[in-house]
């Protein structure tokens, strides 16, 4: 199994079948509108989808990212991170764990999307060489019901 270090004590490692009421609790805390148990089942179970996990020895997560992967392009389809572990880079942790992987993989290409007013999102992706490519108007639902702008940004990998 492939383990990388992270901050606070936690490492990075691949999401196993079983973490899928976790991985959608965290996601539904972080979002809107989150993925359903049943969404991460499917989601565990395809190779196209990979899933990472910041968690500790006892495999307690305390964030995770996913990707979709097509040929030679992924997708980073979200970051989560618990609100206690806030701050402690465990998306830069999750950001060079992916990286890592898809250096070993055929992908060359990582798209993404994130909300214009997401600065430590877009933060993040600055320091990992994302390049705003568009944008895309009322992309995300919000509470209030007015919708955010998402921007949408792409990083060469290798």
């Amino acid at each position: 199994m492939k383990i990388w270090m992270a901050p606070a004590g936690l490492h990075v490692e691949p999401a196993q079948v079983g973490d899928e009421k976790s991985l959608a609790a965290l996601h539904a805390e972080g979002f809107f509108r989150g993925w359903t148990t049943a969404d991460f089942q499917s989601y565990l179970r395809s190779a196209e989808t990979p899933i990472y996990v910041a968690c500790d020895a006892k495999r307690k997560i305390a964030g995770f990212s996913m990707l979709r992967i097509a040929d030679d392009e992924c997708e980073l389809m979200t970051i989560v991170i618990n609100k206690k572990f806030k701050g402690k880079r465990l998306s830069t942790a999750l950001m060079q764990a992916m990286i890592e992987d898809l250096m070993m993989s055929p992908v060359t290409k990582m798209f993404l999307e994130v909300d214009e007013d997401n600065q430590p999102a877009r933060k993040l992706y600055d320091r990992f060489g994302f390049a705003q490519i568009g944008e895309r108007r009322g992309y995300y639902p919000r509470p209030d019901g007015k919708t955010a702008t998402a921007l949408v940004m792409k990083a060469d990998l290798g």
